[in-house]
Formats: structure tokens, C-alpha cells, sequence
């Protein structure tokens, strides 16, 4: 029970019919989408083994339908966040408790805004975060955390109590720019020719095709998992995500992938994959064979804004940190998490923590902001 209201600890997404659970979702963020994280689930890029067991929680309504849902997952360690909480893990046990496992609401491996709260009515929120507390005190774990929280959520997590964290991003905004020409404009005449000479020297390289989900063949799928592999590796220590979770998600959400391929000849030696929603393009996943100058920017970033810029697609999220994205055009713009912390004495503590970070981040996010390419008006 929680808050009075029945709430069911499930062990699979994959459990809950995708219509159902897509249901809870109607502006169709694709990373807690059903096929993506019951892809996550079918291929074993979380489960036994990942330090990720998934833990979605659910509301039903009277008929038996899920109502509201968690995308929650019982976390072993703090990987594939990008929400650092190390320094909580670290304190928390040297004053002699245990900080693992947590329960994380998230759209894993994924940092990228969205719902959390799934849900058909406001009104169920608190009964939603209260089942989540209840998970947290009834299992003697040590806290609760939703990360890359839709800022439309944050009042929800407010009023339960919980602690809010702010990060921040780089994202690209469409002002309803004509063309790729008419997005330099905007921008001052020494970044306007920077970028242009970096799309010059990347072009020059390779030839550079934009392939839709439903033209995406094994062949690609094998040469992009190469790519995703090197990255991984050298940032993550492996890849999160298995080679079948691209031949599932493939299959089951091509209407909302996109593929930007380099190839040398006839070689891919670069790519960097993209998932859609109606009103965004998420960049995700990138990777090469080859060192390129400048190719890492072209695919991750100006691909991704001329193909926003032609399907009228209102901004791009081309993934965590990076402020050399600024200088590309990408603004800052504040990111969310949200904290429950069950001891209250660390509790205290993190709260005093965040409340002399926020008020750090805030000053940065405003200096980046004054330190963007646009022209001064």
C-alpha cells in the first residue's frame, strides 16, 4: 500500500502489455517508451549481472489497467546515470551505512529529460512517489532517485519532500530557421565561419548518408555496434548496451530511429544514431574506426540540425556535458533530478550540499549562456 492506494512491484516492463504501458505515455518520449525498455530488458543490457534489475512500479485503476507507472530499477552501483551521486555512495558509507542497492527511476543508460511519472491523471503523483518511499523504508534501502526529470514534473517531487538536484545540458532550438544558412546567420561572423570551415573539413573526408529506422540493414546495425563498442569502451570501461538490444529496438521502434552513416568509399567508419519524438531529436550514441577532424561535430551535431531544421522539428538533445557545443550553437539549459534520502541525518547533509550547488549551477548556466556564438541584439 501506499498513500492508501495499491501499488504493485513488478520485475519486467516487459510484463505490462506495450498498449498499456504506451498509454501513460501520450506524448511518446521514445526512452521510456515500452519497446525501448523492454528492449533493454529482452537483450540484457539490464537484468542479471548489469547492477540494474528492473523495478517498475504500478497503479492499477479498477479494471485491472495500469493507471500510473515507475520506470524504476534497483541499482547495485551508480553506472549509466550520469546524475553523479559517488560522493553520496562514498559518505554514506564511511559513516557506516549502506548506500547500495537504490532505487533509481530512470530511463537507463538515457540522459535525456522526460517523464518519469507516468500517468493518466495529475492527481496520482503523490500515490506514485509515496509507492516509491514505500520501496525504499519497507526494503532498508538507502534512498529513491529520479533522474533527468521533465522540469513539468518538478512540483510533484516538491510537494512529496523529495530533494531537487539541477544539472545542465546543451540544446539546440529551432527558430524557425529556413535552412542551415539561416541558423549561421544568427550566429556572430568568427563562429559563423569556424563552423562552416569545420563542415568543410568533415565533408571532405567522407560521404555522409541519413538512413531512417526502416532502412537501417544488419550490415549497418554490425558496423554501428563497432563504433558504439570503441566509445564505450573508452569511456564506460564497456558498453552498456548488448549488440542485440540494436537489432531489437530495429524492429520495434524504426518509425523513430535515425542513422547518420560516414563512410569512406564504400566503408562506414563513422555513425552516431538518433531517436525521434514529435517534437525532438535526441542524438544518443556515437562512434568511429577512424579519427576524422571535425567528424565528431558534423554527425553528432550540425546532421542532427539540418535534419531538424527540414522536418520542423523544434530542438535537438545531443546527450550530457560538453560545452564545446556551445560554440556550435547549442544552448545551455538547465537539467532534473529529484531525491528521496530515507536517514534523515544524511538527508541534512545532502540537502545543505545541493542547496550550495544549485546556486553554483544556476551562476553557470547563466555565464554560459552570455558566452553563446548568437548575435549580441
Amino acid at each position: 500500500m501506499a498513500d492508501g492506494v495499491a501499488a504493485e512491484l513488478l520485475t519486467r516492463v516487459s510484463d505490462v502489455p506495450p498498449a498499456e504501458w504506451d498509454a501513460l505515455n501520450p506524448r511518446r518520449n521514445p526512452f521510456v517508451s515500452h519497446a525501448f525498455l523492454s528492449a533493454l530488458e529482452e537483450s540484457g543490457s539490464v537484468g542479471p549481472g548489469t547492477g540494474w534489475s528492473p523495478a517498475p512500479l504500478i497503479i492499477r485503476d479498477g479494471a485491472g489497467h495500469p493507471a500510473a507507472a515507475l520506470p524504476a530499477y534497483l541499482k547495485t552501483h551508480s553506472q549509466g546515470e550520469y546524475v553523479f551521486d559517488h560522493h553520496w555512495a562514498d559518505a554514506f558509507e564511511r559513516a557506516g551505512g549502506r548506500y547500495y542497492p537504490k532505487l533509481q527511476v530512470a530511463a537507463p543508460f538515457s540522459p535525456v529529460p522526460g517523464p518519469r511519472l507516468l500517468m493518466r491523471d495529475p492527481a496520482q503523483a503523490a500515490s506514485l512517489l509515496a509507492a516509491a518511499e514505500a520501496v525504499v523504508d519497507q526494503n532498508g534501502l538507502s534512498s529513491a532517485h529520479a533522474t533527468f526529470v521533465d522540469s513539468s514534473e518538478l512540483e510533484y517531487y516538491r510537494a512529496a519532500g523529495w530533494l531537487i538536484r539541477i544539472g545542465t545540458q546543451f540544446h539546440w532550438q529551432n527558430r524557425d530557421y529556413g535552412s542551415f544558412d539561416d541558423f549561421l546567420a544568427a550566429l556572430s561572423s568568427r563562429k559563423r565561419k569556424a563552423i562552416r570551415k569545420e563542415r568543410a573539413a568533415a565533408q571532405a573526408s567522407v560521404r555522409i548518408e541519413q538512413i531512417p529506422g526502416t532502412e537501417i540493414t544488419t550490415e549497418m546495425w554490425d558496423a554501428f555496434w563497432i563504433f558504439y563498442q570503441d566509445t564505450g569502451a573508452r569511456k564506460w570501461g564497456r558498453p552498456y548496451l548488448t549488440r542485440s538490444f540494436f537489432d531489437i529496438i530495429g524492429d520495434s521502434m524504426k518509425d523513430s530511429i535515425l542513422l547518420f552513416l560516414a563512410y569512406d568509399g564504400a566503408t562506414p567508419v563513422a555513425g552516431a544514431l538518433n531517436f525521434a519524438s514529435p517534437d525532438c531529436l535526441y542524438g544518443r550514441y556515437w562512434g568511429c574506426t577512424r579519427d576524422i577532424p571535425f567528424l565528431h561535430f558534423e554527425l553528432c551535431y550540425y546532421q542532427a540540425v539540418d535534419y531538424a531544421i527540414a522536418h520542423g522539428m523544434p530542438r535537438v538533445e545531443a546527450g550530457a556535458q560538453g560545452e564545446h557545443k556551445l560554440a556550435r550553437g547549442y544552448e545551455p539549459v538547465p537539467t532534473y533530478s529529484a531525491h528521496y534520502i530515507a536517514n534523515g541525518g544524511f538527508r541534512a547533509a545532502v540537502a545543505d550540499f545541493l542547496e550550495r550547488e544549485t546556486h553554483a549551477m544556476e551562476r553557470e548556466i547563466d555565464f554560459l549562456g552570455e558566452m553563446g556564438p548568437f548575435k549580441r541584439v
